[in-house]
């Protein structure tokens, strides 16, 4: 495979000229700002957030131990992913490859900028069909997206089967781990510096339990980093989001604390659940979410709301008929849970 980057960007975004805002222009420290038309009265929000987040990026970089000029953030990895599709896929002409049951968000953001999302399904074990994948990809193919681990089969994708996508199709392969935190499978990110083709998108929303702050993050080759800066909105992440992004993870010892407690609330929760006489499968997991298959899925997630406990009806998704995904909750929460599945 000879990947060139330049064959796979749209046209007109290569010779974008971004939006070059007041902070850009001046990057050194001054006493009066003059120059962005903003309020002047201090009241902690009244300037512009930093465009390129430079402070939570060098937090970000230490923990993954990628070079800042490798990361992009986005409000949520919605907007990543949004920014990822704009730069590659020409709307009506290129496509892109998912692999269902996976993330609605991959076709809805599809949908939205008029590119084709070709499905091939996973197999019936929830693996990858790279076989269907390489047969269904075509010149017009220049995004793959894989998750991993998978929402909402929990499973996540083995090394071979993506360096084999990687070595064997021109496209860009983006693997989202939103979930990764949870797995013991190590990112791949460690596989950035060998597959020019490779972006892996991650969230601070999930492990880190910053959802409300919206904080995706994408990392990938500094030379289509540098591209998608000319992509995203000048002040995508605000100032708050920045702040309490950077204070949160600096406390690696909280975070570290109640990953653990996740992890052994799941094995609690799965072991309920192989005890209970209408649950028929449970699917291994490696995120902080238990995908089961119930005798009557849709009865079972009737009755859990009515008595307010709310999870996710996966049923009408491909391979996952009456399937229920149940997020790992807190100690009481699941306790909740459990009494609820009994009673029925």
């Amino acid at each position: 495979m000879d990947f060139q980057l330049k064959n796979i960007v749209r046209d007109n975004i290569q010779k974008l000229t971004a939006y070059s805002s007041a902070r850009e222009d001046f990057t050194e420290k001054a006493e009066v700002y003059l120059d962005a038309n903003e309020n002047p009265y201090n009241n902690g929000i009244n300037r512009y957030p930093d465009p390129f987040q430079k402070d939570l990026k060098k937090i970000i970089s230490d923990i993954k131990q990628i070079k800042s000029e490798q990361i992009l953030l986005g409000n949520g990895s919605d907007e990543v992913l949004d920014i990822i599709i704009r730069t590659f896929c020409e709307p009506k002409e290129d496509n892109i490859i998912i692999c269902p049951p996976t993330y609605g968000m991959y076709k809805v953001l599809a949908d939205v900028n008029n590119v084709e999302a070709k499905e091939v399904l996973l197999k019936s074990n929830f693996d990858l069909d790279i076989e269907n994948i390489v047969s269904t990809a075509n010149q017009q193919t220049k995004i793959i997206i894989l998750c991993s681990p998978n929402n909402p089969t929990a499973n996540s994708i083995p090394k071979k089967d993506l360096e084999f996508l990687l070595s064997k199709l021109n496209s860009i392969i983006v693997v989202d781990e939103a979930y990764i935190d949870f797995s013991t499978k190590k990112s791949a990110v460690r596989l950035l510096d060998k597959y020019p083709n490779l972006i892996v998108s991650q969230t601070l929303s999930k492990a880190r339990g910053m959802a409300g702050i919206r904080v995706g993050m994408a990392f990938a080759q500094k030379e289509i980093i540098d591209i998608f800066n000319k992509v995203k909105p000048p002040y995508n992440i605000n100032t708050l989001s920045q702040e309490k992004a950077s204070n949160s993870l600096l406390q690696e010892g909280f975070y570290q604390e109640k990953l653990e407690r996740i992890l052994a609330q799941k094995d609690i929760l799965i072991d309920a659940l192989q005890k209970n006489s209408n649950v028929e499968h449970i699917f291994s997991s490696d995120a902080n979410f238990i995908l089961a298959r119930f005798n009557d899925a849709k009865a079972t997630y009737n009755y859990l709301t009515k008595n307010g406990v709310v999870v996710r009806d996966r049923s009408s998704q491909p391979l996952c008929e009456n399937c229920l995904r149940i997020s790992i909750g807190t100690e009481y929460e699941n306790k909740i849970l459990i009494e609820k599945l009994n009673e029925m």
